[in-house]
């Protein structure tokens, strides 16, 4: 036996594990993932009716501060709960990964 057969025999044996718990340790991250983003944007709409003038106001810094604070109040959003999208994401893409595997 040569080192690919010994490598692709390693593979097969570890292959459907990967299915089960890391598999789904990616799909609660990329549901999770999935509500922040969902929330950044909505808070995006909502933070362009905010006026930007005043003395320091304005500019392309508010611009990218801007963008990056409401990014991460969409992940904190997320992790304390969010608005409920991430189980409901959560469960469809477990159900497409197990039609997948049948």
């Amino acid at each position: 036996m040569n080192d690919l057969t010994l490598d692709l025999a390693n593979l097969q044996r570890t292959t459907p594990t990967s299915h089960g718990a890391p598999a789904r340790g990616k799909i609660d991250s990329a549901a999770k993932d999935f509500e922040s983003v969902f929330l950044s944007q909505m808070l995006e709409t909502v933070w362009e009716s905010v006026p930007t003038d005043g003395p320091m106001g304005g500019g392309m810094g508010e611009s990218v501060f801007r963008s990056l604070m409401i990014q991460d109040i969409g992940k904190q959003m997320a992790q304390q709960g969010g608005i409920g999208l991430t189980a409901r994401v959560k469960s469809e893409l477990l159900a497409l990964q197990e039609g997948r595997a049948k």
